[in-house]
């Protein structure tokens, strides 16, 4: 997912898009635990994507001061 992608979403959107990704994550990490996993850069990216949703989060609220 991109920056510009997730800029356009709402306050609203980013914090249900950051619950979907958390789960993902879990679910990752759970597959991975038990060798289920296909792909483990799969993890790394579902955390970057966090980390930007969260930073766009973050902008919006100081923006909005």
């Amino acid at each position: 997912m991109k920056a510009t992608e997730i800029r356009k979403m709402s306050a609203s959107e980013l914090e249900s898009k950051l619950g979907d990704l958390k789960k993902d994550l879990f679910q990752l990490r759970l597959q991975h635990a038990t060798n289920q996993l296909e792909n483990p850069v799969k993890i790394a990216e579902v955390k970057r994507d966090i980390a930007r949703v969260k930073t766009i989060i973050r902008e919006q609220q100081l923006a909005g001061r």
